[in-house]
């Protein structure tokens, strides 16, 4: 899995850098098909309410999941963020799973 972290309007210590690589590595174990992960922050100076953080987690067959989170610092936006992403990663793996079940698309159902 491809795994990039990168700041907008700043930049990230190294220890920052590691904590997130560390955390998005970590999505996999929701969903192995996961292909490449993005996390930019955006530490913009001017805005009051901290820092946001943007995840992009890329699976197999074009699947593209999305979250985007503010908080006073970017440990904290990039938890709030990544909840959002096991939540949609989560769903999608319920809807591919509910559609194996599915009678009508074995053969057994249906006219």
């Amino acid at each position: 899995m491809q795994l990039t972290v990168s700041a907008r309007h700043g930049h990230l210590d190294e220890a920052t850098q590691e904590l997130l690589r560390e955390r998005a590595e970590a999505l996999v174990k929701y969903f192995d098909r996961l292909t490449a992960v993005v996390v930019t922050a955006d530490l913009h100076r001017d805005r009051a309410d901290g820092v946001r953080v943007e995840i992009l987690a890329h699976a197999e067959h074009k699947h593209e999941f999305v979250a985007a989170e503010q908080a006073a610092d970017v440990a904290a936006a990039f938890g709030l963020a990544a909840d959002k992403i096991k939540q949609q990663i989560k769903h999608h793996k319920e809807k591919l799973q509910d559609h194996r079940r599915d009678p009508s698309h074995n053969g057994a159902g249906g006219a």
